[in-house]
């Protein structure tokens, strides 16, 4: 099969599509508010200069690889980002997302991870994955509305924020093995947990 890196999605309301240059200032938006980005593995971006390293290095380079998944979230009325939906290409296929504030409760991350998750699925990638701070419930909630069930929790010392942080894995598997549980972050914590919920 030959992959598109990052092929363009539209939903109901939305455009998914690859960020450009010329998204540098929605960009630096979500990246910068320390809200939306309190329980990311980076700091916020502080300037314009910090916006276009992290946009060159987290997405502008993974639109040169033959394949990827790291979408702009726009508004169909007017194709500015307000988020993003990525699933990496390592072995745990880490289904991320993030959202202007001023754009939550909305249902548009659900809307959005529903058409990228089935991208994934056309494209054969076995399952996904997703991990949130305990304290990030609403981060969890959007995992379960997209169909990902909660397997194990375990503890790291987050880097760069050098934060200790209980995680939640969740996954769904897209290839039928229901069963299967992706293990890596259990065998390489000290501290790990199934926990149980009312």
């Amino acid at each position: 099969m030959r992959f598109i890196n990052t092929p363009e999605l539209v939903t109901q309301r939305l455009i998914l599509r690859k960020f450009t240059a010329d998204d540098l200032d929605a960009f630096f938006c979500i990246y910068a508010d320390k809200e939306v980005n309190t329980y990311l593995p980076w700091f916020p971006a502080k300037n314009l200069e910090d916006a276009k390293i992290l946009l060159e290095k987290h997405y502008l380079n993974t639109y040169r690889k033959p394949q990827g998944y790291r979408y702009a979230v726009c508004l169909k009325q007017d194709n500015i980002p307000v988020g993003y939906v990525n699933a990496d290409m390592d072995d745990s296929h880490d289904f991320g997302y993030g959202l202007c504030k001023e754009f939550w409760h909305r249902g548009i991350v659900t809307e959005a991870g529903q058409a990228v998750i089935a991208q994934l699925k056309r494209d054969n990638i076995p399952y996904i994955t997703a991990t949130h701070d305990i304290h990030n419930v609403r981060s969890g909630n959007v995992m379960k509305r997209l169909g990902m069930s909660y397997q194990y929790s375990y503890e790291e010392q987050w880097q760069p924020k050098n934060l200790p942080v209980t995680f939640r894995m969740y996954q769904l598997n897209l290839n039928g093995e229901k069963q299967s549980v992706y293990k890596k972050y259990w065998d390489m914590a000290t501290v790990h947990f199934i926990e149980t919920f009312p």
